[in-house]
């Protein structure tokens, strides 16, 4: 039976005593293989999009990083596969780089 991978939940933003803080253009490097921006209106399923794929990418081994909602920790804003340098973000305002 091959190994899963593991999960990695971080939080690329944030409000602050100083006011909202952002790790978001950090999510992945300049050297990303793909970068999968998916956009649509709230409860369209993104989230749940993203964490199907995500799931799946653990099960074949990859570890993978939740990159989760600032506003709701149970929902994502994107998901990261360091490994294959791949990431999935959800583009729909108010996200940032999104205007």
């Amino acid at each position: 039976m091959a190994k899963k991978g593991s999960i990695k939940k971080v939080f690329p933003g944030g409000n602050t005593a100083k006011g909202f803080f952002s790790y978001y253009d950090n999510i992945i490097g300049t050297d990303a293989t793909r970068l999968f921006i998916i956009k649509g209106g709230p409860g369209v399923g993104k989230s749940s999009f993203m964490k199907k794929i995500a799931q799946e990418m653990i099960d074949k081994g990859y570890d993978v990083e939740f990159h989760q909602c600032s506003s709701d920790n149970g929902s994502v804003d994107g998901i990261v596969i360091p490994a294959l340098k791949i990431a999935m973000i959800d583009g729909t305002a108010p996200h940032a780089g999104v205007s």
